[in-house]
């Protein structure tokens, strides 16, 4: 699937949105590293390095929703092809 670099930021919210859906809490700090899924006093929790750029952001939040699990929850074909692809590149 070609994205254009414009269509990054509807995508990035899309996925912040499933990210609620499913309970984690989706976080920017900046640091050396390049982020993903973990437990936070047990709760869901997705940091992403606000440093990156913002197609790296949705790799990295992509492949921490797959992580989490989307099997369970409805996601368009459009979303749930993003994930698949984008999770893959991380």
């Amino acid at each position: 699937m070609k994205i254009k670099e414009k269509e990054f930021e509807e995508i990035f919210q899309e996925l912040k949105s499933v990210a609620d859906q499913l309970g984690a809490s989706v976080r920017f700090e900046k640091g050396d590293f390049k982020g993903g899924y973990c437990i936070i006093y047990d709760k869901k929790v997705i940091v992403i390095n606000k440093m990156t750029n913002l197609q790296r952001k949705v790799m990295i939040l992509s492949s921490a929703l797959k992580e989490l699990g989307i099997d369970e929850i409805y996601l368009s074909p459009r979303v749930r092809e993003i994930i698949e692809e984008m999770s893959g590149t991380v």
